[in-house]
C-alpha cells in the first residue's frame, strides 16, 4: 500500500484485493477468499452484481452529479417513490446524504427541529458513526471516542435489553430495560426536553443483539405517551439483512424516523432518512442539505439494488440461509464449550465466546478469525465491546454451499 495513505483506518486483514464477484474477493494472483464481511454488511447483492453494475454504467454516461439545490434529475424522485413502496407505513418522504453517520445527524436535526427539544437518548453498546455528534451517540467502544472529548452534549444512554448477558429471557430483559429508561426520563432528561430515542433494531458493533419485539412495543408506547420521536437506525440491519426488508418489521412497530445506508446500493455511498410528510414538513427549508445528497449514480445503484432484492428472492434467501446458518452453528455448541451463544436474524448472526467463568473470550475469537482467513480463506470480523463475538454478515446472495463452507472453516478454526 502507498506510504501516502493515512494509517488511521483499522485493518481487519492485510489483504490487497483487486476484484470482487458475488460472495468472493480475489488477490492479484487469483487467490479467492469467501467474504463473510460484505464490506461491513454493505454488499447486499454481492460484489459487482451485474444488474447494479449495468445501472451504474448507464447512469454515469448521462449524468454524474445533479446537485439537488441547483436542479433535479428525475432519478432522485424515482428512488424516493421506490422507497415509499418498501418502507413501513407512515414513512412518506426521504432525504438523501452520503453515509450512515450523516444520515443519523440528519435524523437528530429533524427530531430537534420538529419537537423543539434538545436531548437524545441512545442505547448502551450503540454505534451511530464517527462524526462529532455521532461519536457522542456511539457507546460500543471507547476506541471510537478516545482523544476527542469534549463531545457534543445532550446525549443520554439507557441499557439495551441483553437477555443472554443478563441471564434472563427476552421479556424480562425488555421489562428491565424499559424500567431503567423510564427512570432515566425522571432523573436525567425529562420527556419535554427529549427529542428522540435512537435505537438499532439489531445492535450492530455492540454485539449483533436483536431487540426483543416487546421492547419495541414498550418504546412505541412510551414515545406516544411523551411525544418523543422513535428513530430506527437501520444502517446495518436494513435492506434485507435480517430476512425482512427492515429489521423493525419483525415487531410491527412504526418508527417516526428511519435511518438507512450500507446495503441500499450494494456498495455505492448513499444514505438517508425517511419520515412522515408531516414530520418532514417541520424542517425549515434550507436548514439542512448537502452537496452530494441524491447523487444520480448512487440513486441508480440503489434502484437496481432494490429491484434485485425484491424481484430475485434475495430477502427470502437471507431468511432461509440465516435459518440454515444458525441451525448449523448451534449444532457446533456441543463440541465447542466456549461457544456460549448463537443469535441473530437473517444473515446478521453472532457467535459469542466466553471463558469457563463466563468472562468474554476475545483471544479465542481473534484466533478463529485469523485461522479461518489463513488456513481456509474465509473472512470474518468480530464485534462487541469486548471483541468476543464473531459476526456473520455475508452477501444476501450467499448459497447454501457457501454457508456450509464457512461453517466448516469456522468449526475447524475453533480447534486450530
Amino acid at each position: 500500500m502507498s506510504e501516502h495513505l493515512a494509517g488511521v483506518w483499522f485493518q481487519a486483514t492485510d489483504l490487497a484485493v483487486v476484484e470482487g464477484r458475488g460472495c468472493s474477493v480475489f488477490l492479484a494472483d487469483g487467490t479467492e477468499y469467501l467474504d463473510f464481511t460484505s464490506g461491513i454488511a454493505v454488499t447486499s447483492t454481492g460484489h459487482c452484481h451485474p444488474k447494479v453494475v449495468a445501472a451504474i454504467q448507464k447512469q454515469a454516461a448521462t449524468f454524474i452529479h445533479s446537485q439537488v439545490n441547483c436542479y433535479r434529475n428525475p432519478i432522485v424522485g424515482q428512488l424516493a417513490d421506490r422507497l415509499f413502496e418498501i418502507t413501513p407505513d407512515g414513512i412518506d418522504q426521504f432525504f438523501f446524504s452520503n453515509s450512515g453517520a450523516e444520515a443519523t445527524e440528519a435524523a437528530v436535526k429533524l427530531a430537534r427541529q420538529a419537537t423543539h427539544r434538545p436531548n437524545v437518548i441512545v442505547m448502551d453498546g450503540s454505534f451511530h458513526g464517527r462524526t462529532m455528534l455521532t461519536m457522542a451517540m456511539t457507546t460500543s467502544k471507547t476506541g471510537y471516542r478516545v482523544g476527542y472529548q469534549p463531545l457534543p452534549a445532550g446525549i443520554f444512554v439507557t441499557p439495551f435489553p441483553r437477555a443472554f448477558e443478563w441471564g434472563v429471557d427476552e421479556d424480562e430483559a425488555s421489562r428491565r430495560a424499559l424500567s431503567t429508561l423510564r427512570h432515566l426520563l425522571k432523573s436525567q432528561t425529562a420527556p419535554d426536553e427529549t427529542a428522540a430515542i435512537v435505537i438499532e433494531p439489531v445492535l450492530g458493533e455492540g454485539g449483533y443483539i436483536p431487540a426483543p419485539d416487546t421492547f419495541f412495543e414498550g418504546l412505541r408506547e412510551l414515545c406516544d405517551e411523551t411525544g418523543i420521536l422513535l428513530v430506527a437506525d437501520e444502517v446495518q440491519s436494513g435492506f434485507g439483512r435480517t430476512g425482512k426488508m427492515f429489521a423493525i418489521e419483525y415487531s410491527g412497530v412504526r418508527p417516526d424516523i428511519m435511518v438507512f445506508a450500507k446495503g441500499i446500493a450494494s456498495g455505492f455511498p448513499i444514505a438517508g432518512i425517511g419520515a412522515s410528510a408531516d414530520l418532514m414538513g417541520k424542517w425549515i427549508q434550507g436548514s439542512h442539505g448537502g452537496t452530494y445528497g441524491g447523487n444520480p449514480i448512487g440513486c441508480a445503484a440503489a434502484l437496481a439494488t432494490i429491484d434485485v432484492l425484491t424481484n430475485d428472492g434475495i430477502v427470502e434467501n437471507a431468511f432461509d440461509r440465516g435459518e440454515q446458518l444458525r441451525t448449523a452453528l448451534r449444532a457446533l455448541q456441543t463440541d465447542h464449550a466456549g461457544l456460549s451463544d448463537v443469535r441473530g436474524r437473517g444473515l446478521m448472526v453472532a457467535t459469542e465466546f466466553t471463558n469457563a467463568d463466563g468472562s468474554p473470550d476475545a483471544a479465542t475469537v481473534a484466533r478463529i478469525i485469523e485461522a479461518a482467513r489463513r488456513e481456509h480463506r474465509v473472512l470474518f470480523m468480530n464485534c462487541g465491546t469486548n471483541n468476543n463475538i464473531v459476526r456473520w454478515m455475508p452477501p444476501l446472495v450467499v448459497t447454501d454451499a457457501q454457508i456450509e463452507r464457512a461453517v466448516a472453516a469456522f468449526s475447524a478454526a475453533c480447534v486450530a
